[in-house]
């Protein structure tokens, strides 16, 4: 195993990875898991990859479980770069790429991060595990959970997709609906979850869901010959996929196999729940909660996340940009996305166009550039909302 520490991303303070832990008990901020490289280096060439298996699982020098547990998984992991010609030709783009998660065990990109924190979890000794999910997650943690023969406990607001509810039920997880937001669920969460020994892998508040997400940025540098894109646009809400990225580039230019060149990060919102983008434009390191969130897209109606100051710092870091994006244009783009790809897009992946069309139109992205938009989960999950 590689894995050597966790560190705060706020106060840098070190803990053992040899327990279960959630958040900083300094500061009680995110932690993220922390490798030595150069023996990674040492033990594994790039081109090993190549005859690997087709999953996240290939980068197993590079993440936390130990190699002689058995991973927790369903095959989740290198999903397709798909070339958009039509839809880029549409935006004025001639090198336009959907990286499409929905291909992913349980529908979405969620997969990923439950794929690697319920292994942790279950090798670390956990005998439940709980999260609160506006959709995609507690589908994953059902599914995972259920995979490793551990109890799930998931709470969501009540009109969360009804496709999310009956997946989490139909695996097993024990699914209480409330009246409010994400961030009511997440109280909730903390408070059984202590009262009951149940592990919360709750979005960033344990250190392995965002190793998952992560692998999002080894596959795209493997896709693409080992360089990076010049853009990524991203749907955030809790910001894992974005925040993994990023330290995995950090990661691939320490072990030598990309260089120091970093795509600009686009963080797409929805308008009636942007506080990334707010906090973005008005120049500030954290966000202010949104208390009247509302969005048909379930997974970016996320009021506050616990990593906005590592998302706002990546963005101004990457020469990046939040974009707020209105309900009727990402509903709209899931149509144009699946008749100029094929591609059946969530809201959330969906939004990313709009965004898009507006960065060619403000002159931010060229013609001639290398644009990757990020298709989070399936649009199968929301045909309770469709026509």
């Amino acid at each position: 195993m590689f894995l050597t520490h966790l560190s705060c991303a706020a106060c840098n303070t070190r803990f053992s990875p040899d327990v279960l832990r959630n958040l900083c008990l300094a500061c009680g901020k995110p932690l993220l898991a922390g490798y030595d490289l150069a023996a990674v280096g040492a033990a594994l060439d790039r081109r090993a990859l190549a005859g690997r298996e087709a999953s996240l699982w290939r980068y197993r020098e590079l993440l936390p479980l130990p190699a002689a547990a058995e991973p927790v998984t369903l095959g989740e992991g290198f999903t397709p770069l798909l070339p958009a010609p039509r839809l880029g030709a549409a935006l004025g783009l001639d090198r336009l790429y959907v990286k499409d998660e929905a291909v992913n065990p349980t529908g979405s990109f969620k997969a990923r991060g439950m794929a690697v924190a319920v292994s942790m979890a279950a090798h670390l000794g956990a005998k439940g595990l709980a999260a609160p999910s506006a959709g995609n997650a507690g589908g994953a943690l059902a599914a995972y959970a259920a995979r490793a023969g551990l109890p799930a406990y998931v709470v969501m607001p009540r009109d969360t997709p009804r496709a999310n509810v009956v997946e989490c039920t139909r695996a097993g997880a024990e699914v209480t609906l409330i009246d409010g937001l994400i961030t009511d669920c997440g109280r909730l969460v903390a408070e059984r979850a202590a009262a009951n020994g149940w592990f919360d892998v709750s979005t960033l508040k344990e250190p392995y869901r965002v190793e998952g997400k992560k692998t999002m940025g080894y596959e795209l540098a493997e896709q693409l010959g080992w360089r990076l894109p010049d853009v990524i646009v991203y749907p955030t809400g809790g910001g894992t996929g974005l925040v993994g990225m990023w330290k995995a580039f950090a990661e691939l230019q320490e072990l030598g196999w990309i260089d120091e060149r970093r795509p600009r990060m686009i963080s797409v919102q929805a308008a009636g729940c942007a506080p990334i983008v707010r906090a973005f434009e008005s120049g500030a390191a954290t966000a202010e909660e949104v208390t009247d969130a509302h969005t048909v897209a379930a997974g970016l109606r996320v009021p506050r996340a616990i990593g906005d100051f590592i998302m706002l710092d990546i963005l101004r870091r990457s020469g990046g940009r939040a974009i707020a994006v209105p309900d009727d244009e990402l509903v709209a783009a899931v149509g144009e996305v699946a008749a100029t790809t094929g591609v059946f897009a969530a809201p959330e992946g969906a939004a990313c166009v709009p965004a898009l069309r507006r960065l060619v139109a403000d002159g931010e992205v060229g013609r001639n550039e290398v644009v990757v938009v990020f298709n989070t989960g399936s649009g199968l999950k929301y045909l309770d909302q469709s026509e």
